[in-house]
């Protein structure tokens, strides 16, 4: 099985070290989409033997699409560059290099664990968050909203064991910037959808929301860490929700 390693970049030199360290051995090419970045990011690309392409921010879903096209092998392994394989993940992908896959199966699912204030959190809304990112490329591309992209994928999904881990954010007031991005992508989605939120829909879906992270998926176990996650997952959906009633009162 030969490999292709895709990544988009913006601005990523304090992540791409680390992400391109823990797979770079497993590649037989690496592709690097860049909508401008201005730091070290084409430099440090360049040191890892990556192919590295400019293009204007397409939105997510267009911009990974276009990183796809680059690619020369069957199977790509599709990664962030706040991502990085754990060494027992990076081991089971490099055993499955040694054989063919079956015809019949079209990706590989891994769990996903985020570093969290110094803590790996292995509970709540957060945990297993099992991706598939590595995938035969003639049969899946990118689909979805402004935010919060998905993979679709026709064949088979065998799963791995060994967690990909996610560097996600810097502290509070990074976690609430992305949080106040990615609700402000997800209302401008939804109102170009046309779909609506009535006037208890910030207030009902935030509680739920935290009641299925911190209660039923056993967010309480990741000690203060998960309280704080709980706390901010809430507000994001709340925040949704009043961004979307306010666009439809304009």
């Amino acid at each position: 099985m030969k490999i292709s390693i895709c990544l988009i970049t913006l601005n990523e030199e304090d992540n791409l070290p680390r992400c391109l360290s823990s797979c770079a051995d497993l590649a037989d090419e690496i592709v690097i989409l860049d909508s401008g970045s201005t730091d070290g990011t084409e430099e440090i690309a360049r040191l890892f033997g990556a192919r590295f392409e400019h293009q204007p921010w397409l939105g997510y879903v267009g911009q990974k699409n276009k990183a796809l096209s680059f690619v020369s092998h069957k199977w790509v392994l599709s990664l962030d560059a706040d991502e990085e394989l754990s060494p027992v993940l990076r081991e089971e992908i490099r055993e499955l290099k040694h054989h063919q896959p079956a015809d019949e199966l079209s990706g590989f699912s891994v769990p996903r664990c985020v570093l969290y204030e110094g803590r790996w959190i292995r509970h709540g809304d957060w945990y297993p968050d099992r991706l598939v990112r590595l995938f035969r490329r003639d049969r899946a591309h990118f689909a979805g909203g402004k935010v919060h992209e998905r993979l679709e994928l026709t064949g088979h999904v065998q799963r791995l064991h060994n967690d990909l881990y996610h560097h996600s954010f810097k502290d509070a007031a990074d976690h609430w910037a992305r949080c106040e991005k990615y609700a402000r992508l997800w209302a401008e989605t939804q109102f170009e959808l046309g779909r609506t939120a009535g006037p208890l829909a910030p207030f009902t879906h935030s509680v739920f929301r935290w009641f299925r992270g911190y209660v039923l998926k056993r967010g309480f176990l990741d000690g203060a860490q998960g309280w704080r996650i709980a706390g901010f997952c809430a507000r994001e959906v709340a925040l949704k929700y009043r961004l979307l009633r306010a666009m439809h009162a304009r």
